[in-house]
């Protein structure tokens, strides 16, 4: 694999082994067969679920109100600790200790699960995700899809807290939240193929390594193949349809608050609703995670490890997410579904066929 884009180190991402292997080396866990590989694989699993959960855990509380503000010439929590960071634990602490409150007709098992769902759908995508410097848990040949499949399982959850709430706004919140995703999911996946016919694999690492290979060589600068670069148009498709599966503006209709008061997750307090929030951040990072492996090169970039480079690629994508959200207004219910049917799902399959066009001449 070439490791001259741009000057970055050779990436360890398909031909290295994976960080559960890592784990079972080092510590000699190998030697206890099947259990110490579980036990490397936990492991594994703790580490990455708890720095997509740090990262979460900042964004929500704090980087959020900051970037808002800065945005709209506004001053953001400055007097909880240094540059307002203790606001995470005082935030932390404040919903916690909050009671949770069950609607009386509540469909309990559905009312409790919904949450666990909608945050624990996120947090499998990034089983697959080639990070860079070793951590990737897992790199099977059907990667892409299985992101697709798993972050998906969300819209369960979603009509779950919907319908199990007993309540009518809860209930259309719920119901345009699945309108909502059926109606982007589908051109998402759609642009996603186009990056595999480009690839010729679902295999993430292996996604990450067609792009390594030089696309323009200007002999100080080499440009790498990024299929951002490679393909703007499918870049521009896939981003748009992120942020409607995200709910992300202005796309954010199941949860306006301004239509519906809070949407699918008005009946939820205290733990419950720190687990749907927290799970609506996790989506954001998963979704710029997918948009940093298959269209920035994944953890490709010079002078700094690999896992820098990712980690600065999927905070771009939520920096770009805030943005929208001070700079975009929100579109009706009608007019985002219009706007999924009629026109990117259109303009998916247009680029698809393009792509397969191209990419079959090429061959």
């Amino acid at each position: 694999m070439s490791g001259g884009a741009l000057g970055a180190s050779p990436l360890q991402v398909g031909d290295g082994p994976l960080l559960p292997e890592r784990i079972a080396d080092l510590t000699g866990l190998d030697a206890f067969g099947v259990p110490g590989q579980l036990l490397a694989a936990f492991i594994a699993a703790f580490i990455v679920g708890n720095l997509m959960l740090a990262m979460t855990g900042v964004a929500g509380p704090w980087a959020k109100r900051k970037i808002t503000a800065a945005f709209t010439d506004r001053i953001a929590v400055d007097h909880i600790g240094p540059a307002g960071l203790f606001i995470i634990v005082a935030d932390a602490v404040r919903l916690l200790s909050k009671e949770l409150i069950v609607p009386e007709n509540a469909d309990r098992p559905a009312y409790d699960l919904a949450p666990i769902v909608i945050a624990g759908s996120a947090m499998l995508g990034f089983a697959v995700i080639p990070m860079g410097s070793g951590v990737q848990l897992a790199d099977p040949e059907v990667g892409l899809a299985y992101v697709f499949a798993v972050s998906g399982i969300a819209s369960v959850g979603l009509v779950m807290a919907g319908y199990a709430s007993a309540n009518k706004y809860s209930l259309l919140g719920g119901l345009r939240a699945v309108a909502q995703n059926i109606a982007y999911e589908i051109p998402l996946v759609v642009t996603g193929m186009s990056v595999v016919i480009f690839a010729g694999t679902l295999q993430m690492g292996a996604i990450v390594e067609a792009q390594a290979e030089p696309l323009l060589d200007l002999g100080i600068v080499t440009i790498p193949a990024w299929y951002a670069l490679v393909n703007p148009f499918a870049f521009v498709l896939f981003l748009t349809a992120n942020f409607a599966e995200v709910g992300r503006n202005p796309f954010d209709t199941p949860e306006a608050p301004t239509e519906i008061v809070a949407g699918y997750q008005t009946e939820y307090s205290s733990v419950y609703f720190v687990l749907v929030y927290l799970g609506e951040f996790l989506h954001i990072f998963l979704g710029g995670a997918i948009i940093a492996t298959i269209f920035l090169g994944g953890p490709a970039g010079p002078l700094l490890p690999g896992i820098v480079w990712f980690l600065i690629k999927i905070w771009a994508v939520f920096l770009l997410t805030q943005w929208l959200r001070s700079a975009a207004p929100r579109v009706r219910i009608d007019q985002m579904i219009e706007i999924g049917w009629k026109g990117l799902l259109v303009l998916s399959f247009a680029n698809l066929i393009l792509t397969a066009l191209i990419v079959g001449l090429i061959a």
